[in-house]
């Protein structure tokens, strides 16, 4: 049996973030590991799944809901900024070392599509990391908007992009979109059927809405987490990868595993990218399980 309770942190300009946190049934000190959701996402979209496994395994688990989203703080609501998260999720691993549960010397991180993202960056880049899981990761924001965007497309959503700053500067609050629609008139980030029903899968109610700030979307294609992944090393490496893979596209990921240093794992499974979270749960579970078990060291 383990334990999950609701706990807060602060974060840079008075933000609070909130989060769940799961504590081992056995004394510690234990190793940890903490966890995000991608674009958009909230914790409740599948992610208590492997905060589960790993907490019956040995592992404080803490998993937080990013500024602007779910349970935290934070305004503009809906808002995705790539380096504010993972300014935040530094004081997502500060608060697990002022845990007395956490063995402070074995804390490993876990990402996800956009947060896989963040993942190697905050392992090429704070050391107080002891391994990095990085599933289905976003590798180029660049390379990925060249998949998704028709050519034809690309200077109407230019004008989006600027209109909006324009209404920011009128004093406008930043404006939104929809995170999936299947209604060519609805503006939206998505419109895959995977993803339209991972977005729309039942949880709370309050708990997520189908929006996303515009700038949002300008800034996706501005990151590119994959030009620190030369860097994770010697920090070990696990990406996760589907084989078919659109959203966040399988070949780019396997090109950023060629250039990651050792020690590096890559765990390639069958299906897309949102697969990982449902039929492939099993496969991505355990192979993060098994990465967080040899280099955190010995649980239970």
């Amino acid at each position: 049996m383990t334990q999950r309770t609701d706990v807060a942190f602060p974060a840079e300009g008075g933000v609070t973030l909130r989060g769940w946190l799961y504590l081992p049934d056995s004394p510690g000190p234990h190793p940890a590991i903490t966890m995000a959701h991608g674009y958009a996402g909230v914790k409740e979209f599948g992610l208590e799944r492997f905060a589960e496994v790993f907490a019956e395994n040995g592992f404080v688990v803490l998993l937080h809901d990013h500024r602007g989203f779910g349970a935290s703080d934070g305004v503009p609501r809906h808002d995705v900024d790539p380096w504010r998260q993972i300014a935040d999720w530094r004081r997502a691993i500060s608060f697990l070392e002022s845990r007395p549960e956490v063995d402070i010397d074995r804390i490993g991180l876990w990402g996800t599509s956009y947060a896989g993202g963040h993942a190697i960056v905050l392992g090429a880049t704070d050391r107080r990391l002891r391994c990095v899981v990085a599933q289905v990761p976003t590798i180029s924001g660049f390379e990925q908007g060249l998949r998704r965007v028709l050519p034809e497309a690309i200077s109407g959503l230019e004008e989006v992009f600027a209109e909006d700053e324009r209404a920011q500067f009128r004093g406008e609050p930043p404006r939104t979109q929809a995170v999936v629609s299947d209604d060519p008139a609805v503006p939206a980030a998505y419109r895959a059927r995977d993803a339209i029903d991972f977005y729309l899968q039942p949880v709370p109610a309050g708990a997520w809405e189908n929006q996303v700030t515009v700038r949002s979307t300008r800034a996706a294609r501005m990151y590119e987490p994959g030009a620190w992944i030369s860097r994770v090393s010697p920090t070990p490496l696990l990406l996760v990868v589907g084989e078919h893979d659109t959203v966040t596209v399988t070949d780019l990921a396997l090109a950023a595993y060629e250039r990651a240093l050792e020690p590096k794992r890559l765990a390639l499974l069958p299906g897309g990218h949102f697969d990982p979270y449902l039929s492939g749960f099993k496969e991505s579970s355990t192979a993060a399980l098994d990465w967080f078990r040899r280099h955190l060291g010995p649980t239970l």
